[in-house]
Formats: structure tokens, sequence, C-alpha cells
């Protein structure tokens, strides 16, 4: 009997698969704790993670000016589309 293989969805990350785990912690640099915990703060989205990614990389370095910066364009941007939607 043949299992089917599942296609994975594009823009969430699932922690049950390995390769996907592997690929996601090499391309942003973090580890397998580390990614669980930003997934289990922000939930699995790929964009989401990889925003929470720079945005603790560049806390660490001492740049929180750039990272306030761009999380205030980002919820402009957010409001903006939620606006224009009603």
């Amino acid at each position: 009997m043949r299992t089917v293989k599942r296609t994975p969805i594009r823009n969430r990350l699932d922690l049950t698969d390995a390769r996907q785990v592997r690929t996601i912690k090499k391309r942003l640099g973090v580890t397998e704790h580390e990614l669980r915990s930003i997934v289990d703060k922000i939930g699995d989205s790929i964009a989401a993670i990889s925003k929470e990614v720079d945005a603790q990389k560049l806390i660490r370095t001492g740049n929180l000016g750039a990272a306030v910066a761009s999380n205030s364009h980002a919820e402009a941007d957010l409001k903006a589309a939620t606006v224009s939607k009603f």
C-alpha cells in the first residue's frame, strides 16, 4: 500500500517535517530551540518567523531604533490594508 505524500504549505512551517525545519534553521541562522520558541510565541507563518528573527538580531546588535522603525512601518502597512478592505 502506498502512502500519499502531502504537499507542504509553502508559507507555513511544519515542525514535524525535519527537512523543512533544517532548511529554515539554516536560512535564518537560528538553533532549533530558538526556532521552536519563536513558533510558540508568534505562530507558524514563515514570514512572521523571519521578521521576528530579524527583529531579535537587531535588538542583539543594539540597533533597536531600526527594529522599532521597521515594526512601526509594518503596523502602518497592516492598518492601511485593513482599512482599505472595508
